[in-house]
């Protein structure tokens, strides 16, 4: 049993949340729901160049919608706060300078032109430019390492450009741990010196969110794998800084529905599903991107889909609930390879999540949509509507296709259902059919079969001869649910109405 767990999602606010990014929320959520632990989200926007003034709302609007609300964060239980990195920036300067005095960071001058001459001159040779031990203090490099104090200090002074760097361990080999993954070893010697702290007075990624993971107490770092070659720059700063690391989680990538490469938006837009669990508009170009809330699908069928993206329980069950997930859930059962993507076991999923909702829930859901059009029935009427087209729907905007000639007469036939089902003499069986209606006093489903059949039976025709017609009558195709529900709930005037219409028009 873990104890104290501490999770955080750490998004960066530069537009509207991936499912990848959804997925990584997902499973810390989970983890730490488990273990009676905290999930934190801190907002990571130290790129202030690729800021986005809406995105973080939508981050925190896309993880109400999907159930899984953060504990502590902007706005909410500021045990630890501030929770965005803009508003921290003058706590990493700090541990910045500690680095330094430590020997384990330093100053480094180099202006952009001169790292790309020493890039050419690398490449000339065929080989890849990497700053770290065997270049650092080599001399073409000006660095804190070949400066002498005094000149450090008078270059910053002077206000020159600056970042500080990592003074990678050399000659180690780093041991490191990953829940997911296993043993991980790495050789220091093929690190380079990543930069810490830029001149912009910002820090990077990588020890911004150190510095927060640490003094948040963040327990387990579960984040995309895409951050995995980072790991061991993380664990050496923990290092570095006397601190313990958290426990290392690398999920892995979520995939195209071909199997190669990242999903990407332009995979959802060119097969047509979305990629983010909200609909974004992006203020800057007006373009409006596909979200899976307004695509109609359930939140909590998102989720299972979700979950699934690379993890399962070890059994044949699929359909769980948030709070079976919550117990199922163990990061040793998460994959390391990548998941695919399928659109069709999406809408499966919340095929079977509508069959779950009860008749006045998704009657409720319904009625908006009636409205639109126009219709106004009352409650009663559309629920048994829904009851008997549910099982046929995947999203409750299908209700409408698979609904209307509950609510509208007929127009137009089925073109092929009529050649095939209209033939010479059946508009007089039609015109029988009606007077049989006309007859019948108990207008129940039950009885208008019993004594519609009893009709065709004495007739000795084929029930097929007036079974597809009338249900064309009535359908305007061959679909719909059982025949003498349709019949039953538009009534015996609706009925005979329709009957003289498809005589009429067909």
């Amino acid at each position: 049993m873990e104890s104290n767990v501490r999770v955080r999602f750490a998004p960066s606010p530069t537009g509207p949340l991936h499912i990848g990014g959804v997925r990584t929320a997902l499973y810390n959520y989970l983890f730490a729901k488990k273990y009676n632990g905290t999930f934190v989200l801190r907002i990571e926007d130290t790129d202030q160049t690729r800021y986005v003034a809406n995105a973080e709302q939508y981050i925190i609007d896309a993880l109400e919608w999907c159930k899984i609300p953060f504990d502590e964060g902007p706005g909410k239980n500021e045990k630890f706060g501030p929770y965005r990195q803009s508003e921290r920036k003058e706590l990493y300067k700090e541990y910045a300078d500690k680095l330094i005095e430590t020997g384990w960071a330093y100053y480094c001058f180099d202006s952009s032109e001169a790292l790309d001459a020493e890039r050419k001159a690398h490449e000339a040779e065929g080989k890849t430019f990497i700053y770290n031990w065997h270049n650092r203090a080599g001399g073409t490099l000006i660095n804190s390492l070949v400066l002498t104090d005094e000149e450090v200090q008078n270059r910053i002074n002077s206000g020159e450009n600056y970042v500080i760097r990592f003074k990678t361990p050399q000659d180690e080999l780093l041991r490191m741990e990953d829940e997911i993954r296993g043993n991980i070893r790495i050789d220091t010697n093929t690190l380079d010196d990543k930069i810490l702290f830029k001149g912009d007075g910002m820090p990077t990624y990588h020890l911004a969110n150190i510095v927060d993971d640490h003094l948040m107490e963040i327990s387990h770092v579960i984040r995309g794998e895409e951050w995995l070659p980072s790991m061991p720059l993380h664990v050496l700063l923990y290092k570095a800084f006397g601190w313990d690391a958290p426990k290392f989680a690398h999920l892995p990538l979520i995939l195209k529905p071909v199997g190669k490469g990242k999903l990407s938006k332009r995979d959802g837009d060119k097969l047509g599903f979305p990629v983010f669990p909200l609909e974004y508009t992006n203020d800057a170009t007006g373009d409006v991107s596909r979200g899976y809330k307004e695509d109609g699908y359930f939140s909590d069928a998102f989720i299972n889909m979700l979950a699934f993206l690379g993890w399962n329980p070890g059994t044949e069950q699929e359909l769980f609930n948030l709070e079976a997930l919550i117990e199922a859930f163990e990061l040793k059962r998460v994959s390391k390879s990548g998941a695919k993507f399928n659109p069709d076991k999406a809408k499966w999923f919340n095929q079977q999540y509508m069959q779950t909702k009860s008749d006045d829930e998704l009657t409720d859901l319904y009625l908006p949509i009636l409205k639109e059009k126009g219709i106004t029935k009352d409650k009663e009427f559309v629920l048994k509507v829904v009851s008997s087209i549910k099982e046929r729907a995947v999203f409750v905007h299908d209700f409408w296709d698979l609904s209307n000639f509950f609510f509208e007469t007929p127009t137009e036939y089925d073109a092929k259902a009529s050649k095939k089902n209209w033939k010479e003499g059946t508009a007089e069986l039609m015109q029988e059919l009606i007077t049989q209606i006309s007859s019948i006093e108990d207008f129940t489903s039950e009885n208008t079969e019993k004594e519609i059949k009893e009709w065709i039976t004495a007739k000795e025709i084929g029930f097929g001869k007036v079974m597809q017609p009338l249900r064309l009558s009535l359908v305007g195709k061959l679909a719909g649910p059982h025949l003498f529900d349709i019949i039953a709930m538009i009534g015996k005037e609706e009925t005979i109405k329709r009957l003289e219409n498809a005589i009429e028009k067909l």
